[in-house]
């Protein structure tokens, strides 16, 4: 398959000598891998900020404003609603794939994503953690009762059975663009045990991850020979913690995304390049590679 580089000098390559240093420590076993938005790009769902490190256009729902707001909670389940579709058919890629068969031939210990959308889990990786929740789950804010979002989308199409989202523009968080005149007529359902408000089980804008949830994800990093990052920018403190904690603890930190990270200083090693083909390379030459180190 190979990897892309540019010829230095010296005739190696920057990227050539980053997939070795990878390698090596993907060889080493005992890896945790934080994953981002990017590894989920090659499945059809847009990321946060592309290539350039700028970020896309929209503004995220933040936890207050959908607490806070009849208005902003309907405008947030017409959306998802109309993105759910989308997720929901969305299939793991190449990356998440390779992510398994590291973690089946134990070079990957334990897996955090910060992704919503489930697609770890859909590729066999059961116990990943699912940093800030995930999609496919509702949880009712009065009583806690938790459900399947399939349960929700069902009532959700009977209470609004002429809606259209037909041309929707699907966003990072998993919700779409829809025009006005539908998301002011879209009815949205309330919990069926209490006649709570609904929302997605995930952490919005503005809303803390559970503590016992981020102790667990130390630990994890505690625990490793190195961590991985796979498609995150590291803007957001909620995995960028992670890293800081890492490289000041003497783990080392390789960080593969497309575009500039927010930790790019702290990464003993750094590769720019797709992840699909990167991570399917990768898995494949950790299997033929005889003994822990190259």
């Amino acid at each position: 398959m190979g990897v892309p580089a540019t010829v230095d000098d010296d005739g190696r390559t920057a990227d050539e000598d980053g997939f070795a240093a990878l390698l090596r420590l993907v060889a080493g076993r005992g890896v945790v891998v934080l994953s981002g938005a990017g590894l989920s790009t090659e499945s059809g769902i847009p990321d946060y900020r592309g290539a350039t490190g700028s970020r896309r256009r929209g503004t995220p729902m933040t936890y207050q404003e959908f607490t806070g707001s009849e208005s902003a909670r309907r405008r947030y389940w017409a959306r998802s609603h109309a993105g759910w579709h989308t997720i929901a058919r969305a299939e793991p890629n190449a990356g998440h794939l390779a992510v398994e068969q590291l973690r089946r031939s134990g070079h990957v210990s334990a897996v955090i994503t910060q992704n919503v959308d489930g697609l770890h889990h859909a590729a066999g990786t059961r116990h990943a953690v699912e940093l800030h929740g995930g999609l496919d789950r509702v949880v009712c804010l009065d009583c806690r009762r938790t459900t399947a979002r399939e349960e929700l989308g069902r009532r959700l199409e009977q209470l609004n059975g002429g809606f259209r989202e037909a041309g929707a523009v699907l966003r990072p968080d998993g919700d779409a663009e829809l025009p006005q005149q539908l998301v002011d007529g879209f009815r949205v359902a309330p919990c069926e045990a209490c006649g709570g408000v609904l929302k997605p089980d995930v952490v919005f804008f503005g809303e803390s991850v559970p503590k016992p949830r981020v102790q667990h994800c130390f630990e994890l990093v505690d625990a490793a020979q190195a961590l991985v990052v796979l498609g995150s920018s590291l803007t957001v403190m909620s995995g960028l913690r992670f890293v800081r904690h890492a490289a000041r603890t003497g783990t080392p930190v390789a960080i593969v995304n497309q575009g500039p990270t927010r930790a790019d200083d702290l990464a003993a090693t750094r590769l720019d390049l797709p992840l699909g083909p990167t991570l399917t390379d990768l898995a494949h030459r950790v299997r033929t590679t005889p003994g822990p180190c190259l």
